[in-house]
């Protein structure tokens, strides 16, 4: 017998990533509901009770419902903002935090779902120093790092350790000349540290050497690594220069990962290393939410299929 409960997936109107698992869905006939919560309340109601059974109620999106006590799981991608812009901003910023709190606490909260991944892991792993203090509990090799809002320790730690990069701590979307830019990872200098430093949190790494990177992109108990070649800083300023080959993880790293992954309570992760001038693999990062299906059609990893099996739950 078919299953008759759907799979949620939470996102924006536009996001090829979520196009391609949906159609995916569909092609084995697993009911979709498909919705963005930055559209609540506009076009999309909730009502539920909170039971002795647990969350009872719908979600409606202007074509689909959803019975919020069978859902077989949520796909959470990256869904946008809340948004009330009729409002003052006092009551604005009132409504968003009902909205956040009441819609939000809702899908973090159905019974016998499967998260991939829950918003609330999501939002605990995008902080950096707790994504790089968890990578060393794991067992993954971390270059120095530092975090600061102190000039001086700031120049101390870029002479100690160059050559240094900056990172952002969170990357928020700036509009340059009406272009959506953000901050990119760049090379510092002792003399390019001002005060300026003492403005806000910074985050400071050294630079290792490396002869290539690996995106490692782990799906339940599957893990895919791809080897990206080029010659940038950072890979991602430049897709159309790099190169992808398959790899397999050195020894030790795939129990690092589901350790990390665990830790958090994630069951998705898209990781990034460095592969340093030994050979050896350093963790730069672990994003929850991050893209993946630009490798599938550049390596033929099946990484499209083991998502929906995950989220149809045949896994």
């Amino acid at each position: 017998m078919t299953d008759p409960r759907p799979v949620l997936v939470v996102t924006s109107l536009h996001d090829p990533t979520a196009d391609v698992v949906i159609h995916e869905l569909h092609g084995r006939d697993v009911p979709v509901v498909r919705l963005d919560s930055g559209d609540f309340p506009a076009s999309l109601s909730v009502e539920a009770e909170i039971t002795s059974h647990g969350v009872q109620g719908r979600i409606s999106t202007p074509s689909r419902t959803a019975d919020l006590a069978h859902v077989r799981s949520l796909y959470y991608r990256r869904p946008s903002g809340f948004a009330f812009p009729h409002l003052s901003d006092q009551d604005a910023r009132f409504a968003v935090a009902q909205a956040r709190y009441g819609l939000g606490g809702l899908l973090a909260s159905l019974p016998g779902c499967r998260y991939v991944n829950h918003p609330h892991r999501i939002g605990d792993a995008e902080f950096k120093p707790s994504g790089l203090a968890a990578a060393v509990e794991a067992g993954f090799a971390v270059p120095p790092t530092l975090i600061t809002s102190s000039p001086d320790a700031a120049r101390a730690f870029v002479k100690r350790h160059a050559p240094v990069i900056y990172k952002p701590l969170w990357n928020p979307v700036y509009l340059v000349d009406g272009v959506s830019s953000v901050v990119k990872v760049a090379e510092v200098a002792p003399e390019d540290i001002d005060d300026r430093v003492a403005g806000t949190a910074h985050l400071f790494q050294q630079l290792v050497p490396k002869t290539g990177d690996v995106r490692v992109t782990v799906i339940g108990s599957r893990v895919f690594c791809v080897r990206i070649d080029c010659d940038l800083l950072d890979w991602r300023t430049d897709y159309s220069r790099l190169t992808y080959t398959p790899v397999e993880p050195p020894p030790g790293i795939e129990q690092a990962l589901h350790r990390y992954l665990n830790r958090f309570g994630l069951v998705f992760g898209a990781f990034d290393f460095c592969i340093g001038e030994d050979g050896r693999w350093w963790f730069l990062e672990c994003n929850p939410s991050g893209q993946w299906y630009w490798l599938e059609p550049e390596t033929d990893l099946p990484m499209c299929s083991t998502l929906v099996d995950l989220l149809e739950r045949t896994t």
